[in-house]
């Protein structure tokens, strides 16, 4: 895929390197949370009746495969302590606004693993070994190993049981950079194009999460003349089966129709009456999606070949649809052969008129959306193969060499029409795994050292030509935003805009008796300092960002056991916040929302309209709880 690579012409611009003091801005050691509070909360009113004559609920139940560990189990809301009775505080700790980080942190921030390797340019042509400009990637100390506990107050799902995964420490290496250059097939991919790939419709921007770079003039969400919001509607989950985990990733939301998967289907639902328009047949279950959409409504699924039979049936992952939001009908369905097999695909992700797919099993393949004509795809002879893409306003591959025990990672900015890079950044030996941020500018995050709750350590943004500008440390367990570890384009609550990227801070003791609360705060892409921005959720209530809104931040906030929840609008300039919608308040609903685990749900907002997704269902632990895939809210 990507073109030998030439000598640089000098030492590289702007490198990366020199030790920094700690960023200033960042809060300081967390406070633990405090013990759960006794007594339960009065029983608000029920949960709002949906509309009537809804569609039925999701197909039969079926074990998903190579699905990805469940969330982390939650706590019941919390209810405040008896008058008078202080909260516990555990010993050993310091408190809230102690002096920043620990020595560790300090550690960390002062000495950065060096990521500054000059971009290789189209057109340049050097032999493998080349030595490159000699890089220190020594002193990087490995964050802090990542918590099992949750803490009290926030609200997560009770009922989802914890799967834990074995742990691989990945030490970084020491020593000079080597540029390396990859010949015959492992060059290109199938160079048959079809459309320009350039940037169009929605496909040309940011899905769920991310942002632009550059600077707005304030938010384009309007505030409803009454940000009290009603339940439009609700989809209770299917039935599983007791330990199973079912996979149902893919949402959409485009005009007046947001699109839902389910087991085995898709549902279109009208955003003003929250009543079923469409339902779409699969042949499987879905294993991911992309969450652009082009203009004119088309989007794309990764599902599987076939339904499963049992408990324990898997089923590939092969299976891609265009589909049009429109009216639900699937524009043309594929597969890719790769030896005497179909290729199996996670992630897909749309730029201009072209859907890149991922998986880091059989490397990366593309078609043009529209006539369905394949682009390029895994050759028998490469070497090296794309883990996964990041759409948008541009085509950002993922590249890996090497063996499974030794991957070469590359961050490529790729032509959408043929998949040729047009500048490639090289990791350092040590990291195996990279997720794509933003895409104009480039952004990625990766995990120094061991695998991390966050899934991202360190934050690196690129210029236009693909040098580094900067490096930003984010110490797990300070920061509260959430990366697959498996895949290239899946991180909640890390955004990009303006020039900055926003992350939230982890949850701490607020100014009150009880309760958790946190803030958003964002790092300079262009020198990796704070910027100062301090943006707080307020006591009893934490939020992260969802999006940006024009040059603001577009946020979720959690609030506290007796309040609903909201959609705000940020501010960037000065810091004022602007509710947007506000869900009710009511037990049925607030039990709702935390089976939703909002900071790692599919979380959509636009023109006073809220939607929340799960990607992972599982059976309750009582027959008496009700858990539900899809949550619409309506303000007026």
């Amino acid at each position: 895929m990507t073109q030998p690579p030439q000598p640089p012409n000098g030492p590289p611009q702007g490198g990366y390197g020199t030790p920094q003091s700690p960023q200033p801005g960042g809060y300081g050691t967390p406070q633990p949370p405090p013990a759960p509070p006794q007594g339960p909360p009065s029983t608000p009113p029920d949960f709002a009746k949906p509309p009537e004559q809804q569609g039925p609920g999701y197909g039969y139940p079926g074990p998903g495969a190579g699905q990805g560990t469940p969330p982390p189990p939650a706590a019941p809301p919390q209810t405040p302590p008896p008058p008078g009775q202080p909260p516990a505080q555990p010993q050993g700790q310091p408190a809230y606004g102690s002096p920043q980080g620990s020595p560790q942190d300090a550690s960390v921030a002062q000495q950065p693993t060096v990521f500054a390797q000059p971009a290789v340019q189209p057109g340049q042509q050097q032999g493998y070994g080349y030595p490159g400009q000699q890089q220190n990637y020594g002193g990087y100390q490995s964050p802090t190993a990542p918590q099992a506990a949750v803490s009290p107050g926030k609200k997560v799902n009770s009922q989802l049981v914890i799967i834990v995964a074995a742990v691989v420490a990945i030490a970084l290496i020491v020593g000079g950079g080597i540029w390396y250059s990859k010949s015959g097939s492992d060059d290109k991919k199938d160079e048959a194009s079809s459309s320009s790939g350039g940037s169009g419709g929605s496909g040309g921007k940011e899905g769920k999460d991310g942002g632009s770079g550059g600077q707005g003039s304030g938010g384009a969400e309007k505030v409803p003349g009454n940000t009290s919001a009603k339940v439009l509607f609700q989809v209770p989950q299917p039935e599983v089966p007791k330990d199973a985990v079912y996979s149902v990733p893919g949402s959409w939301l485009y005009k007046k129709v947001f699109a839902k998967a389910g087991l085995n289907e898709i549902i279109g639902y009208d955003t003003d009456s929250g009543k079923q328009t469409w339902k779409m047949p699969l042949d499987g279950q879905t294993c991911g999606s992309a969450p652009e959409v082009t203009d004119d409504g088309i989007t794309a699924v990764i599902y599987e070949e076939a339904k499963v039979k049992g408990a324990h049936d898997v089923q590939p992952c092969s299976k891609i649809s265009a589909i049009d939001l429109n009216t639900g009908q699937k524009l043309w369905t594929k597969q890719v052969d790769n030896g005497d097999d179909k290729a199996r695909f996670e992630e897909a992700s749309i730029s201009g008129n072209t859907v890149a797919l991922g998986g880091d099993t059989d490397g990366g393949a593309a078609f043009d959306l529209k006539s369905g004509k394949l682009l390029w795809s895994p050759q028998a002879a490469d070497t090296c193969k794309d883990d996964g893409y990041r759409g948008g306003e541009q085509l950002v591959a993922v590249r890996q060499c090497g063996d499974y025990d030794n991957p070469k990672l590359e961050v490529q900015l790729l032509d959408p029409s043929n998949g040729n890079p047009k500048w490639s950044y090289k990791l350092p030996a040590g990291i195996d795994n990279a997720k794509v941020i933003s895409t104009k500018p480039v952004v990625f995050g990766v995990d120094s050292g061991e695998i991390t709750a966050s899934g991202v350590t360190d934050v690196f943004s690129l210029d236009d030509s693909g040098k580094l500008l900067t490096k930003i440390t984010l110490p797990d367990g300070k920061y509260s935003h959430d990366c697959d570890v498996n895949h290239v384009h899946d991180c909640h609550g890390i955004i990009v805009g303006n020039n900055r990227v926003y992350v939230p801070t982890e949850q701490h003791q607020g100014g009150g008796e009880y309760g958790n609360t946190n803030e958003i705060v964002s790092f300079d892409l262009a020198t990796g300092k704070s910027t100062g921005d301090r943006f707080d959720a307020g006591d009893q209530y934490t939020m992260f960002p969802v999006r940006m809104d024009g040059s603001n931040v577009l946020a979720y906030k959690d609030g506290p056991y007796d309040k609903g929840s909201q959609i705000v609008t940020i501010n960037t300039k000065t810091s004022k916040q602007t509710t947007l919608l506000e869900t009710p308040a009511s037990q049925t609903v607030l039990d709702a929302l935390m089976s939703m685990v909002p900071d790692s749900a599919e979380i959509w907002y636009a023109d006073g309209r809220l939607f929340l997704g799960k990607e992972l269902i599982s059976k309750p632990l009582s027959a008496d709880e009700k858990n539900y895939t899809v949550l619409g809210f309506a303000a007026d």
